[in-house]
């Protein structure tokens, strides 16, 4: 049976999100091993559907460009499972990174993806801040990496040359901070995958776009048996209109300058008293 299906942005991070739960790896993990989830929305999106837990937001982007929290929130950033059990990250990354290894599992989030397989973490903070130092370490220590990142992630360019050309530095000025690039070595993860990982038997994309609610979608046609393609009908009904997933406060975004705004370089809304 073949279906057509348009996912929204929030949609599709919540059909990632499915489909990333349902991976044999995860499960293993999550019985047996570390399980580390490294903030973000998509990755929220994964923690909620694990645990039930959502992750604070830090950077972001909106119409306004990139721009942080608006002020400083309680709640994980990110988080570690061990046996099941979640407990917060945020702080000892890299003492926890030190105690993994390749059977564990790392999930992250990206801002870029290109038709290679490559993607990166845009970084508002020195090296990114906490999380963003850690990336390395997980690469040095052989732990596998899920990149959870939606299609509206795709650059039409190769990363190499786009990383090459781009730092925290480099602009004169910025819609929200100036950001550089975090590389990250793993498997990306798109709704397509997502698709697969819930029992399609195959995934095309056959647009992209859309306008009001509908920007940045992306329509898919499905195949799978009858049955299957009804359920995953339902499924996606169920989640039409969802929200961005995260903890509330943590969503809404800086006006002028939030916490991190002293390492938040060439902004144009520093000082500024009233809201562009």
């Amino acid at each position: 049976m073949k279906i057509q299906v348009t996912l929204t942005v929030e949609e599709g991070k919540r059909v990632i999100a499915r489909g990333i739960s349902s991976l044999p790896e995860v499960n293993r993990v999550m019985k047996q091993g570390i399980l580390l989830l490294k903030g973000g929305t998509t990755v929220s999106a994964v923690s909620e559907d694990l645990v039930g837990v959502k992750l604070r937001i830090s950077g972001r982007i909106t119409e306004r460009g990139a721009v942080s929290a608006e002020g400083n929130v309680e709640g994980p950033h990110s988080i570690v499972i061990r046996n099941g059990k979640p407990e917060t990250a945020d702080g000892h990354l890299e003492e926890i990174v030190s105690q993994m290894g390749p059977s564990d599992l790392a999930i992250c989030g990206a801002n870029i993806i290109d038709g290679d397989g490559n993607a990166a973490m845009m970084a508002g903070r020195f090296f990114g801040g906490e999380p963003g130092r850690i990336l390395p370490l997980l690469h040095v220590e052989g732990v596998p990496i899920i990149v959870a990142a939606g299609l509206e992630k795709y650059c039409p360019f190769s990363l190499r040359e786009v990383m090459s050309r781009c730092g925290r530095n480099v602009p004169d000025m910025s819609m929200g901070m100036s950001v550089g690039l975090v590389s990250i070595v793993g498997k990306v993860f798109s709704e397509v995958d997502g698709i697969y990982a819930l029992g399609a038997t195959y995934v095309t994309v056959i647009g992209r776009g859309g306008i009001y609610e509908g920007a940045g979608s992306t329509t898919f046609l499905i195949e799978g048996d009858k049955s299957w393609a009804s359920d995953f009908m339902e499924y996606i009904c169920s989640i039409k209109g969802t929200s961005p997933s995260g903890i509330e406060d943590s969503l809404k975004e800086c006006l002028r300058c939030g916490p991190g705004a002293p390492d938040h370089l060439n902004c144009i809304y520093k000082g500024r008293m009233n809201n562009v």
